[in-house]
């Protein structure tokens, strides 16, 4: 269609703009850390570092909330469970307690992860997961990189973490009506499932109702 193959343009023209601000971003992470409000702490998607959400930290931190990122996931290219204890780590160090996630694609299932965990299961009031392959994509079958493959839906992470049902009514999915890395969609059973009425997977993460969200969850 071609509404969808607009925003397909769209979306790769936002990814390919903040992933060039990200590179030469020198920002401190440790500006974000004041804050009196509930604590954010965010998990980029894969091959992202945290500043390719710079734009979403910021408004939330200016919205009074502490915000922590995960230097240790680098560009995300861990296997999901490295990735998780990652942020297990980060948590247990920093002792953050009721903590709401807010993750973007792959890091959606490194939260999901860490809220399986009944060692960090507690220290997390809930996620919100944009663009989240919950059910893996049909494109991790084809990919040659270990680290797409992962998402297939045959994958064991993905087979593994779709037992996992627990987690899913603290976790809030907000995706597009079209997404070109996950045909299938992010809807999630149990969850509370928020599909905007616009396109891709990547310029979604500047939809407002994803603040919104976070918000509504934080409060």
């Amino acid at each position: 269609m071609i509404r969808d193959a607009a925003w397909w343009v769209a979306d790769y023209a936002y990814a390919v703009t903040w992933q060039a601000r990200a590179m030469f971003s020198r920002t401190d992470p440790g500006d974000f850390g004041s804050g009196e409000r509930t604590p954010v702490v965010v998990l980029p998607g894969i091959y992202e570092t945290w500043r390719f959400l710079q734009p979403l930290i910021t408004e939330l931190h200016e919205r009074g909330h502490p915000v922590h990122v995960i230097a240790a996931l680098g560009r995300n290219r861990w296997p999901v469970p490295r990735g998780a204890r990652h942020v297990a780590a980060y948590l247990r160090e920093h002792d953050l307690q009721d903590v709401v996630l807010v993750a973007h694609s792959k890091g959606g299932l490194i939260g999901k992860q860490v809220m399986s965990d009944p060692a960090t299961a507690e220290r997390v009031r809930g996620m919100v997961a944009i663009a989240s392959p919950f059910a893996g994509s049909i494109y991790g079958r084809v990919m040659l990189l270990p680290s797409l493959r992962a998402f297939s839906p045959n994958s064991a992470v993905i087979r593994a973490l779709t037992r996992e049902l627990a987690p899913n009514a603290r976790i809030v999915s907000v995706y597009g009506e079209f997404d070109p890395h996950i045909p299938g969609g992010s809807e999630l059973a149990g969850a509370r499932n928020v599909r905007l009425e616009t396109g891709g997977h990547f310029r979604v993460l500047a939809h407002p109702r994803v603040v919104a969200e976070v918000e509504r969850l934080a409060t």
